[in-house]
């Protein structure tokens, strides 16, 4: 048996045990430092916390009755504004953890209210003009008169404008922000847009009258917003894009949206016709018709813009791995 420094080469071939420290960097630490996994954990802990403390502060003080609980535009700005704000300050504390910014989550500072944010405004209002004229031409929608008059249209379009602002932001953070981005750096960005997308159609399932079509346009448009972002770099032109189209369907065509209908909407209109056409109680979100929009939206975002990969940026270093003599310890 051949011999090395005196010491069988049989016996200095076995494999030395695991060293406990290194295994349990493994479980914890990847090539970028802490696993995305863990990140993910983290953040949603630390918005459990202060969204808990927050809630106890201000029960102590105000306590809401039924009928305060309602959709109505200033309800939304409060609500959804309170939300979106608490989501980036927990992303903001993710970016000293992370040596990130919130740009680096698609929501950068520069741009701000720019070109992307008016073309996704557009884009939005266009999308369900077009979509209701569609329907008008089949025979299926139709306009009753004016909802609100004078000075009401002023006010119920500044209200609106402001509540579905706050809803673009919202929803459009929590869902392809700081999650979206954290997701993509453990698991790819397509299967991290397919799981947010359907957890932003899980959201709307409790929604008054939302049925599963409705929930399926739902996931398409969390599809195209991730198209958007990815093509654009960040989350200017969906924000855009959200406030458009909310505006449009709820203030503007008096429509249901996500099954719900508002006070205050421009046009009184109704329908007529088979819901799978109709969209039924949902809104026209419900029909397959917008399905078959959204689809198209999704290839004119895939094609109309630069075909480079604008998102996620993943230069910087995500949160740093332990020296080993904290492991030691």
């Amino acid at each position: 048996m051949p011999e090395t420094d005196g010491v069988p080469a049989l016996i200095s071939e076995i494999p030395t045990a695991p060293d406990r420290k290194t295994g349990l960097r493994i479980w914890f630490f990847g090539p970028n430092g802490l696993r995305a996994g863990w990140r993910l954990l983290l953040f949603i802990a630390i918005f459990i916390a202060l969204s808990a403390s927050i809630r106890l502060i201000v029960r102590a003080f105000h306590r809401p009755t039924p009928n305060q609980i309602q959709f109505s535009a200033k309800g939304i700005i409060i609500g959804d504004t309170s939300t979106f704000l608490l989501v980036l300050l927990v992303s903001w504390i993710m970016t000293r953890i992370e040596r990130r910014t919130i740009a680096d989550y698609g929501l950068p500072a520069q741009g701000a209210f720019g070109s992307k944010f008016w073309q996704g405004l557009a884009i939005g209002f266009s999308a369900v003009s077009f979509l209701l004229i569609g329907l008008r031409i089949l025979g299926v929608f139709h306009f009753d008169g004016m909802g609100v008059h004078g000075l009401d249209i002023l006010k119920y379009a500044a209200l609106w404008g402001a509540a579905f602002l706050a809803v673009g932001f919202m929803e459009e953070f929590v869902f392809r922000g700081y999650m979206l981005f954290t997701l993509s750096t453990g698991m790819g960005f397509w299967p991290s847009a397919v799981v947010m997308s359907s957890l932003f159609a899980l959201a709307h399932y409790f929604n008054p009258n939302e049925t599963l079509p409705g929930l399926i346009q739902v996931a398409l448009w969390g599809m195209m917003a991730s198209i958007a972002l990815r093509r654009t770099g960040n989350l200017w032109l969906p924000i855009g894009l959200h406030t458009g189209w909310d505006w449009a369907e709820t203030c503007f065509y008096g429509v249901a949206d996500s099954g719900q209908v508002a006070p205050g909407h421009l046009l009184n209109t109704s329908f007529s016709g088979p819901p799978w056409l109709t969209g039924g109680v949902a809104g026209p979100e419900g029909s397959w018709l917008c399905a078959a929009l959204l689809l198209g939206i999704c290839l004119l975002f895939a094609v109309s813009w630069s075909q480079a990969v604008r998102y996620p940026n993943l230069a910087r270093r995500e949160m740093p791995e332990p020296k080993e003599e904290l492991l030691a310890q």
